[in-house]
Protein backbone atom coordinates (compact mmCIF):
# COMPACT_ATOMS: atom_id res chain seq x y z
CA UNK A 1 0.00 0.00 0.00
CA UNK A 2 2.84 2.48 0.70
CA UNK A 3 4.17 2.01 -2.82
CA UNK A 4 0.74 2.88 -4.27
CA UNK A 5 0.44 5.65 -2.14
CA UNK A 6 4.02 7.30 -2.95
CA UNK A 7 3.23 7.06 -6.54
CA UNK A 8 0.41 9.84 -6.09
CA UNK A 9 2.75 11.95 -3.90
CA UNK A 10 4.34 13.64 -6.97
CA UNK A 11 2.68 17.08 -7.01
CA UNK A 12 2.90 17.61 -3.06
CA UNK A 13 -0.72 15.52 -2.77
CA UNK A 14 -1.79 16.16 1.25
CA UNK A 15 -0.23 12.08 1.57
CA UNK A 16 -3.14 11.88 4.48
CA UNK A 17 -5.80 12.59 1.93
CA UNK A 18 -3.92 10.00 -0.73
CA UNK A 19 -3.79 7.69 2.09
CA UNK A 20 -7.95 7.62 3.34
CA UNK A 21 -8.62 7.73 -0.45
CA UNK A 22 -6.30 4.79 -1.67
CA UNK A 23 -7.49 2.86 1.40
CA UNK A 24 -11.21 2.71 -0.01
CA UNK A 25 -10.90 3.03 -4.02
CA UNK A 26 -9.87 -0.71 -3.44
CA UNK A 27 -13.50 -1.70 -2.56
CA UNK A 28 -15.21 0.11 -5.76
CA UNK A 29 -12.59 -0.03 -8.69
CA UNK A 30 -14.34 -2.44 -11.19
CA UNK A 31 -12.74 -5.47 -13.22
CA UNK A 32 -9.31 -4.14 -14.93
CA UNK A 33 -9.51 -0.36 -13.62
CA UNK A 34 -6.68 1.06 -12.90
CA UNK A 35 -6.14 4.70 -10.89
CA UNK A 36 -4.03 7.19 -13.36
CA UNK A 37 -3.56 10.18 -10.75
CA UNK A 38 -5.05 11.57 -7.80
CA UNK A 39 -5.46 15.69 -7.37
CA UNK A 40 -6.39 16.66 -3.46
CA UNK A 41 -7.23 20.13 -3.12
CA UNK A 42 -5.25 22.46 -1.50
CA UNK A 43 -7.09 25.81 0.13
CA UNK A 44 -5.55 28.87 1.37
CA UNK A 45 -6.89 28.29 4.72
CA UNK A 46 -6.42 25.22 6.73
CA UNK A 47 -8.26 22.41 4.97
CA UNK A 48 -8.97 19.58 7.42
CA UNK A 49 -11.13 17.41 5.13
CA UNK A 50 -9.94 18.04 0.93
CA UNK A 51 -11.94 17.01 -1.70
CA UNK A 52 -10.09 14.68 -4.20
CA UNK A 53 -10.34 13.87 -7.81
CA UNK A 54 -9.35 10.32 -8.80
CA UNK A 55 -9.35 9.49 -12.93
CA UNK A 56 -8.93 6.39 -14.06
CA UNK A 57 -9.23 4.19 -17.22
CA UNK A 58 -12.79 4.13 -16.91
CA UNK A 59 -13.88 7.59 -15.13
CA UNK A 60 -13.18 10.52 -13.08
CA UNK A 61 -14.16 9.75 -9.51
CA UNK A 62 -14.96 12.24 -7.08
CA UNK A 63 -13.98 11.93 -3.50
CA UNK A 64 -16.07 13.81 -0.78
CA UNK A 65 -15.18 12.90 2.84
CA UNK A 66 -17.70 13.10 5.30
CA UNK A 67 -18.28 13.01 8.79
CA UNK A 68 -14.99 14.40 9.99
CA UNK A 69 -13.27 11.77 7.68
CA UNK A 70 -15.43 8.93 8.52
CA UNK A 71 -17.05 8.49 5.29
CA UNK A 72 -16.54 9.56 2.16
CA UNK A 73 -18.88 10.06 -0.51
CA UNK A 74 -18.03 8.65 -3.89
CA UNK A 75 -19.71 10.01 -7.19
CA UNK A 76 -18.17 9.21 -10.67
CA UNK A 77 -18.92 9.82 -14.35
CA UNK A 78 -17.81 7.58 -16.81
CA UNK A 79 -15.56 8.37 -19.95
CA UNK A 80 -18.52 7.78 -22.47
CA UNK A 81 -20.74 10.59 -20.49
CA UNK A 82 -18.32 13.19 -20.76
CA UNK A 83 -18.62 15.72 -23.04
CA UNK A 84 -15.42 17.76 -22.77
CA UNK A 85 -12.71 18.74 -19.81
CA UNK A 86 -11.13 22.36 -18.88
CA UNK A 87 -8.82 23.81 -16.09
CA UNK A 88 -9.04 27.67 -15.25
CA UNK A 89 -5.69 28.75 -13.68
CA UNK A 90 -6.23 31.29 -10.86
CA UNK A 91 -4.25 33.63 -8.49
CA UNK A 92 -4.23 30.59 -5.65
CA UNK A 93 -4.69 26.96 -7.67
CA UNK A 94 -6.97 26.10 -10.40
CA UNK A 95 -9.83 24.90 -11.32
CA UNK A 96 -11.12 21.59 -12.90
CA UNK A 97 -13.74 21.20 -14.27
CA UNK A 98 -15.52 18.80 -16.81
CA UNK A 99 -18.88 18.47 -18.81
CA UNK A 100 -21.09 15.68 -19.50
CA UNK A 101 -23.23 14.93 -22.35
CA UNK A 102 -26.54 15.77 -20.22
CA UNK A 103 -25.00 19.36 -20.17
CA UNK A 104 -23.92 18.73 -16.18
CA UNK A 105 -21.05 20.92 -15.56
CA UNK A 106 -19.15 19.99 -12.15
CA UNK A 107 -16.17 21.54 -11.07
CA UNK A 108 -13.17 21.56 -8.35
CA UNK A 109 -11.57 24.23 -7.34
CA UNK A 110 -8.23 24.84 -5.46
CA UNK A 111 -6.77 22.49 -7.51
CA UNK A 112 -2.69 23.04 -7.37
CA UNK A 113 -2.07 24.12 -10.82
CA UNK A 114 0.26 21.69 -11.75
CA UNK A 115 -1.94 18.72 -10.13
CA UNK A 116 -4.80 20.58 -12.35
CA UNK A 117 -2.62 20.07 -15.56
CA UNK A 118 -1.82 16.34 -15.04
CA UNK A 119 -5.38 15.21 -14.39
CA UNK A 120 -6.64 17.25 -17.76
CA UNK A 121 -3.78 16.02 -19.98
CA UNK A 122 -4.87 12.25 -18.40
CA UNK A 123 -8.34 13.40 -19.30
CA UNK A 124 -7.83 14.37 -22.65
CA UNK A 125 -6.01 11.08 -23.79
CA UNK A 126 -8.83 8.93 -22.17
CA UNK A 127 -11.53 10.75 -24.21
CA UNK A 128 -9.04 10.23 -26.80
CA UNK A 129 -9.05 6.99 -26.96
CA UNK A 130 -12.91 6.53 -26.20
CA UNK A 131 -12.80 8.66 -29.42
CA UNK A 132 -10.48 6.89 -31.67
CA UNK A 133 -11.91 3.26 -30.40
CA UNK A 134 -15.37 4.21 -31.74
CA UNK A 135 -14.18 5.42 -35.01
CA UNK A 136 -12.37 1.86 -35.51
CA UNK A 137 -15.28 -0.02 -34.46
CA UNK A 138 -17.63 1.81 -36.89
CA UNK A 139 -15.17 0.68 -39.52
CA UNK A 140 -14.82 -2.88 -38.54
CA UNK A 141 -18.57 -2.99 -38.51
CA UNK A 142 -18.67 -1.64 -42.34
CA UNK A 143 -16.05 -3.93 -43.35
CA UNK A 144 -17.33 -7.13 -41.50
CA UNK A 145 -20.11 -8.38 -43.33
CA UNK A 146 -18.86 -8.39 -46.67
CA UNK A 147 -15.70 -9.75 -45.71
CA UNK A 148 -18.61 -12.70 -44.53
CA UNK A 149 -20.54 -12.85 -47.36
CA UNK A 150 -17.26 -13.29 -49.25
CA UNK A 151 -16.13 -16.09 -46.58
CA UNK A 152 -19.41 -17.95 -47.30
CA UNK A 153 -19.17 -17.82 -50.86
CA UNK A 154 -15.78 -19.36 -51.04
CA UNK A 155 -16.41 -22.33 -48.78
CA UNK A 156 -19.31 -22.93 -49.80
CA UNK A 157 -17.64 -23.50 -53.80
CA UNK A 158 -14.46 -25.21 -51.90
CA UNK A 159 -16.45 -27.54 -49.60
CA UNK A 160 -19.85 -28.83 -51.98
CA UNK A 161 -19.34 -32.23 -53.08
CA UNK A 162 -20.11 -33.28 -57.16
CA UNK A 163 -23.33 -35.08 -57.43
CA UNK A 164 -23.75 -35.38 -61.21
CA UNK A 165 -20.57 -36.03 -63.00
CA UNK A 166 -22.00 -36.39 -66.42
CA UNK A 167 -23.30 -32.72 -66.58
CA UNK A 168 -19.75 -31.42 -66.74
CA UNK A 169 -17.73 -34.17 -68.14
CA UNK A 170 -16.94 -33.77 -72.03
CA UNK A 171 -18.18 -36.71 -73.93
CA UNK A 172 -15.65 -38.72 -75.34
CA UNK A 173 -16.38 -40.78 -78.53
CA UNK A 174 -14.86 -44.26 -79.16
CA UNK A 175 -13.45 -43.42 -82.43
CA UNK A 176 -10.14 -43.27 -83.52
CA UNK A 177 -9.50 -39.00 -83.77
CA UNK A 178 -7.55 -38.14 -80.58
CA UNK A 179 -9.56 -37.85 -77.25
CA UNK A 180 -8.19 -33.97 -76.53
CA UNK A 181 -9.72 -32.95 -80.05
CA UNK A 182 -12.86 -34.36 -79.63
CA UNK A 183 -13.01 -32.80 -75.84
CA UNK A 184 -12.76 -29.55 -77.16
CA UNK A 185 -14.72 -29.68 -80.13
CA UNK A 186 -17.30 -31.08 -77.98
CA UNK A 187 -16.71 -28.46 -75.10
CA UNK A 188 -16.33 -25.79 -77.83
CA UNK A 189 -20.38 -26.46 -78.88
CA UNK A 190 -21.89 -26.59 -75.70
CA UNK A 191 -19.74 -23.42 -74.02
CA UNK A 192 -21.14 -21.17 -76.93
CA UNK A 193 -24.60 -21.96 -76.23
CA UNK A 194 -24.43 -21.52 -72.32
CA UNK A 195 -26.06 -18.35 -70.59
CA UNK A 196 -23.92 -16.32 -68.19
CA UNK A 197 -25.17 -17.90 -65.13
CA UNK A 198 -24.94 -21.48 -66.76
CA UNK A 199 -21.01 -20.78 -67.56
CA UNK A 200 -20.58 -19.89 -64.07
CA UNK A 201 -21.97 -22.86 -62.76
CA UNK A 202 -19.88 -24.92 -65.05
CA UNK A 203 -16.85 -23.15 -64.02
CA UNK A 204 -17.48 -24.14 -60.18
CA UNK A 205 -18.97 -27.88 -61.22
CA UNK A 206 -14.56 -27.66 -62.85
CA UNK A 207 -14.01 -26.14 -59.44
CA UNK A 208 -15.53 -28.97 -57.58
CA UNK A 209 -13.98 -32.23 -59.79
CA UNK A 210 -10.33 -30.50 -59.39
CA UNK A 211 -11.13 -29.96 -55.54
CA UNK A 212 -11.92 -34.11 -55.42
CA UNK A 213 -9.21 -34.70 -57.17
CA UNK A 214 -11.15 -36.12 -60.58
CA UNK A 215 -9.07 -33.89 -62.99
CA UNK A 216 -5.52 -31.85 -63.05
CA UNK A 217 -4.87 -28.40 -62.62
CA UNK A 218 -3.71 -28.42 -66.25
CA UNK A 219 -7.13 -29.73 -66.81
CA UNK A 220 -8.91 -27.08 -64.55
CA UNK A 221 -7.08 -24.22 -65.81
CA UNK A 222 -8.01 -25.30 -69.86
CA UNK A 223 -11.14 -25.37 -69.13
CA UNK A 224 -11.20 -22.10 -66.49
CA UNK A 225 -9.66 -19.71 -69.38
CA UNK A 226 -12.14 -21.73 -72.72
CA UNK A 227 -15.29 -20.55 -70.27
CA UNK A 228 -14.04 -17.43 -69.10
CA UNK A 229 -13.65 -16.44 -73.03
CA UNK A 230 -17.35 -16.69 -73.16
CA UNK A 231 -18.06 -14.47 -70.49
Amino acid sequence: MKDQIKKFLNEEQDPKAIEKVTSKLQDILMKNEEVGYIAVQKKPALTVLPDSIVVTTKRIIICQPKNLGLSMNFIDYTWDDIEGTFVKENILGSEFSFSTKTEMQVSIDYIPKIQARKIFTYAKEQLDILKNGAVQSVITEEIAPTLIHESELIEEMETEEVTDFAEIMPVVSNYAEPIAENTNASTEKKTSELTQDELFAKLQNYKKLLDNGLILQGEYDAFKKEILSYM
